[in-house]
């Protein structure tokens, strides 16, 4: 069986199977008994599978679909495709054969068969309802809260005047350490201003770059590591000879040290480790171009690191890095007819996630990557008073949140779960030991071609899925949280 491609859904299954599995009457045993109440579905579906089962029917197919015999097609049909027979009774091998090829999806036996063979399912999620538009314009739904869950990090940035020069400069860092929302320490810095924070066996990393007000200053980063208790326990001043340098990520090594990659004088790709007393162990510089240092994760033992260029459009540009620095590998997420844009990485269960959301491969960007075949087709109709309505529905259509489970050696997709009229959010671990991902549905939109910061806004519902280390899904919340979309 193919699984090498990912096409249209559906449109791949020939006529013929079709045409034959519509002649048959119903089996008895496949079909519900009247007057039985109906049963719930589950909310996602094979999708993924009914890709890679269209993509397999081939010259040999025909053939079969040509023999004599309901049982003998079908058999033949789960032959080719790699279908599992466990638990499957004559009639269910016919049943779910015509369940199949007719494109309906509707049995129990069926689901159970593709979730069992093609490692990529699709999460549904319900349209937005009236009731859920009236709620976002009565304020109903709360905008942006987002509630901490776990350890959580807060930082405010104190300024104070400097009279030679005449106007504001930073003065320290305040950074507050909480857990489910109630803070457990408090600490300052006047170096630098922190940008992120890792918790860690050790305490908590803080990292970020010192203040400047001309381009002519020198940028270098800093580290930190507080203990929990809320002592400082040191910092250092990365140093290695850049005019301007930034941390993209801290990694834990799992070992006492920590990985450090940076990005300097906006050329270099760099690495370096230090122990837990905040000696520098190692540096590395790689040059690698224009391209910014977006995210990091550790890969077996190395990394994976996510580059990227929003101007060249590498949104999904990904290199392998080994533990002194060296680069590995390089390779880049896409599909034949869309584009995908990486928004998380995490390490989880022997296992790299990938979030990322897919928007189909635009006829000319324009400088709207996302969105430019939806404003053309507007303007190509003259229709520029298209209702929020319409125009919800086409941004729906042009989203698919996708969430890829990658091998920890190479880092090639094993498996994916994909929620349409969505875009993928950030990935964490909970303290319950599970995977957290959160998604973003499109609940409404608004065509503001004026503005010069986006040309289409509106607002995401966030519903948050639950994984266990084995990467199946364990549940699914609304959170009745909201975040804007701009584009």
């Amino acid at each position: 069986m193919k699984r090498d491609r990912i096409a249209g859904i559906l449109d791949g299954i020939e006529a013929a199977y079709v045409a034959e599995a519509s002649l048959y009457a119903p089996d008895d045993a496949a079909q519900p008994e009247l007057g039985k109440r109906p049963v719930r579905r589950p909310r996602w579906v094979a999708a993924a599978a009914c890709l890679l089962l269209a993509a397999a029917l081939g010259t040999t197919a025909l053939a079969l679909a040509a023999e004599a015999g309901k049982y003998r097609s079908a058999m033949a049909f789960f032959e080719e495709n790699g279908l599992p027979l466990d638990g499957l009774s004559r009639a269910d091998v016919k049943a779910v054969y015509r369940d199949i090829v007719t494109q309906r999806f509707t049995l129990d036996k069926t689901a159970d068969v593709l979730r069992r063979t093609v490692p990529g399912l699709e999460i549904l999620q319900d349209e937005p309802t009236p009731e859920d538009l009236a709620a976002l314009w009565n304020g109903t739904l709360r905008q942006d809260a987002r509630p901490g869950r776990g350890i959580s990090y807060r930082t405010e940035y104190l300024e104070r005047q400097d009279e030679q020069l005449g106007f504001s400069v930073f003065d320290r860092s305040r950074l507050t350490c909480e857990r489910d929302g109630a803070p457990l320490w408090t600490v300052e810095f006047t170096d630098f201003y922190v940008e992120d924070c890792l918790h860690t066996s050790a305490g908590t990393v803080a990292w970020g770059r010192n203040r400047t007000w001309s381009s002519a200053q020198p940028q270098y980063s800093w580290l930190a590591l507080v203990d929990d208790a809320g002592t400082v326990r040191w910092e250092r001043r990365l140093d290695h000879g850049f005019s301007w340098e930034s941390v993209a990520a801290v990694l834990d090594n799992g070992d006492g040290t920590w990985a450090v990659v940076s990005r300097g004088e906006l050329r270099y790709l760099c690495l370096s480790q230090y122990d837990a007393e905040g000696r520098e162990l190692l540096f590395r510089k790689t040059e690698v171009g224009n391209l910014g240092v977006w995210n990091a994760v550790r890969l077996g033992d190395g990394y994976l690191i996510q580059l990227g260029n929003t101007t060249s459009h590498d949104t999904a540009l990904l290199v392998r890095m080994d533990r002194e620095g060296a680069l590995l590998d390089r390779f880049t997420y896409e599909g034949e007819d869309c584009d995908y844009y990486l928004v998380d990485m995490a390490e989880f269960g022997g296992r790299i996630y990938l979030s990322a959301y897919a928007v189909p491969r635009q006829s000319d960007a324009g400088g709207r990557h996302e969105i430019a075949d939806i404003l053309s087709g507007m303007f190509e109709k003259g229709n520029r008073n298209v209702s929020d309505e319409e125009l919800t529905a086409l941004v729906r259509g042009n989203y698919t949140a996708v969430l890829l489970l990658c091998d920890p050696e190479g880092g090639a997709p094993q498996t994916f779960y994909t929620v349409r009229g969505s875009l993928g959010g950030f990935l964490a671990a909970d303290d319950a030991g599970h995977l957290v991902w959160e998604v973003q549905s499109v609940v409404s939109t608004f065509f503001s071609p004026f503005t010069s910061s986006f040309t289409i806004g509106g607002t995401c519902r966030v519903y948050r899925y639950t994984f266990a280390p084995s990467g199946a899904l364990l549940g699914q919340e609304d959170t009745g949280e909201t975040v804007p979309y701009r584009r």
